[in-house]
């Protein structure tokens, strides 16, 4: 089971991520978790949020450069260490991380990644007792 992340690409410069959050304000659409990688001439904006296809659609409205990609959102128990023992079992498994970033969710971890490997990863988090996270759980949970 996976969930659907934005990439919106922007440039390194004044005014450009506040243009995507202001369509997102505008569109009443709430933003669960998010995250830039940047490089020296551009961003990409990483974001799960409460209604991603409708979030497209109004970016690519709005002349934003934006992708939709399947990741994996998996709940911990807010615990130290939980999150070393999801990645060791995917690591165990021979599945590379491709990126990942982590929130915490109404007392929960919440560990979202992309992976070189989905199948893979699926038969990782159902065998070591991982609980997958619904999309339209993360909403309800925002």
């Amino acid at each position: 089971m996976t969930i659907n992340q934005l990439s919106i690409f922007i440039e390194n410069r004044s005014g450009t991520l506040i243009k995507v959050l202001e369509v997102l304000k505008q569109s009443g659409i709430q933003i669960i978790a998010s995250t830039i990688a940047d490089t020296a001439e551009y961003g990409i904006y990483r974001l799960i949020c409460s209604e991603p296809l409708r979030a497209f659609e109004e970016l690519k409205k709005a002349g934003i450069a934006v992708a939709l990609s399947d990741v994996f959102a998996i709940e911990l128990d807010n615990e130290p260490g939980r999150a070393a023992d999801a990645v060791e079992a995917f690591s165990k498994a021979g599945i590379s991380i491709i990126y990942l970033y982590s929130f915490l969710l109404n007392g929960k971890g919440i560990l979202v990644f992309r992976t070189d490997n989905a199948e893979n990863a699926r038969n990782a988090i159902t065998q070591n007792g991982l609980k997958f996270i619904a999309e339209d759980h993360l909403a309800q949970l925002a």
